[in-house]
């Protein structure tokens, strides 16, 4: 190459090297100083995408494990709050069996146990209404399909539910009366919905169901016994089928979902009025029937049926504390779960995005040492030039 003294080639070089050596340079002091590899989409596009990925799913599954920790806080109220209503049946088996030994006991006695029984019976139905948690009421029988999202994802939920109420009426105990004579009731009618309300079953389509003439639709309300219940909207009839026809439909489906009591007998026997259908439970003061029916009526009185009564209402306190503990550890595994998902998430996403410091330090010394050198070799070139003066003199 000639001796020019117009383009200065070897300074443009060094230059230019010495620019690439300065962007390297700015880029490992940028990481060095955030700690992170990826500053901007432009260091690494698709590690960017899966970090982004990997930041969205580790935020959910924190929150999960929020959520979760809520699900435990409320079954832990419900339960802790169905300890003492254990403690208030185990009080009220304890007289009811002092009631029962009548042999030293008079009528004022007995009025005296069921005074304190009458209470008891009272703080039952006050701790199943004020029971509550972020304003939802739990121990109501209402408390159905409580749904907590404990993963990042749609679906990842767990549902909670105490469809058991627990006031003296729902356990079955609402009648008991150790004063009384009798034990136990033959027949206990009602109507009820799954909402436990008491009344009539409303039938789309007319007003007159006394005949449930041609132009009767369809049903709408929920007929429930124990834990068992019928949708009456699922109740299909032939084209063309008569009213009695149709009526026996509907005591089919009752006995279908329902069952029936011993002897071939309806459990619930339906009937239709001039104002709606009406449902009639018939019961047997058995253990078993006492159990399950949620239906309210004139239920065990007398000693021995106060006995049997509570002894029901306690095994029914008894299988959904269990159901809360199973679902408690349910959620304790959850959170462990969790906890071990976002730390290999956080350590996976750490290799995309953050810093090897090591390895970004071995870096940036080197473009430090490049830098140095190429201002260097740039001050050198700048100088070849000067050499055209030695052949003017």
């Amino acid at each position: 190459m000639g001796l020019s003294i117009n383009t200065n080639v070897a300074a443009l070089n060094a230059y230019r090297n010495l620019s690439t050596t300065q962007n390297d340079l700015s880029k490992s002091l940028e990481k060095l100083s955030s700690g992170f590899r990826i500053n901007r989409a432009a260091d690494d596009a698709a590690g960017l995408a899966i970090s982004e990925g990997m930041r969205s799913q580790i935020g959910g599954i924190k929150m999960g494990v929020r959520n979760a920790q809520d699900g435990i806080s409320l079954v832990q109220t419900a339960e802790g709050a169905l300890n003492e209503t254990h403690s208030i049946l185990q009080r009220m088996r304890d007289l009811s069996v002092q009631a029962a030994n009548g042999g030293s006991l008079n009528a004022e006695a007995k009025g005296n146990i069921q005074t304190e029984i009458t209470q008891l019976k009272q703080e039952l139905g006050r701790i199943a209404d004020t029971t509550t948690f972020n304003g939802k009421k739990l121990l109501d029988g209402n408390y159905a399909g409580g749904t907590f999202q404990v993963g990042a994802n749609v679906g990842e939920t767990i549902t909670v539910s105490v469809s058991q109420g627990m006031s003296a009426g729902s356990l079955g105990v609402e009648g008991v009366d150790v004063t009384s004579a009798t034990s136990g009731v033959a027949v206990a009618q009602t109507t009820a919905s799954a909402a436990g309300t008491a009344g009539v079953v409303t039938v789309a389509g007319t007003t007159d169901f006394t005949t449930l003439s041609e132009k009767f639709d369809g049903l709408s309300g929920t007929v429930a016994l124990g834990n068992k219940s019928l949708d009456l909207s699922t109740v299909k009839f032939a084209a063309g089928s008569s009213a009695s026809q149709r009526l026996t439909a509907i005591q089919d489906a009752v006995n279908s979902k329902l069952g029936t009591v011993a002897g071939g007998g309806n459990a619930v026997t339906v009937a239709a009025t001039a104002t709606g259908l009406t449902f009639t439970q018939q019961v047997a003061p058995t253990a078993d029937n006492l159990a399950t029916s949620k239906l309210v009526g004139a239920q065990a009185t007398g000693a021995d049926g106060a006995i049997t009564a509570i002894d029901a209402a306690i095994k029914k306190v008894s299988s959904t504390r269990s159901d809360l503990g199973a679902v408690q550890n349910r959620f304790e595994h959850t959170i462990n779960n969790l906890n071990v998902a976002v730390e290999n998430l956080s350590a996976s996403e750490s290799r995309i995005r953050d810093t090897d410091m090591a390895a970004e330090m071995v870096t940036f010394t080197r473009s430090q040492i490049l830098s140095q050198a190429g201002t260097a070799m740039l001050a050198q070139a700048k100088s070849i030039p000067q050499g055209v003066l030695q052949l003017l003199q």
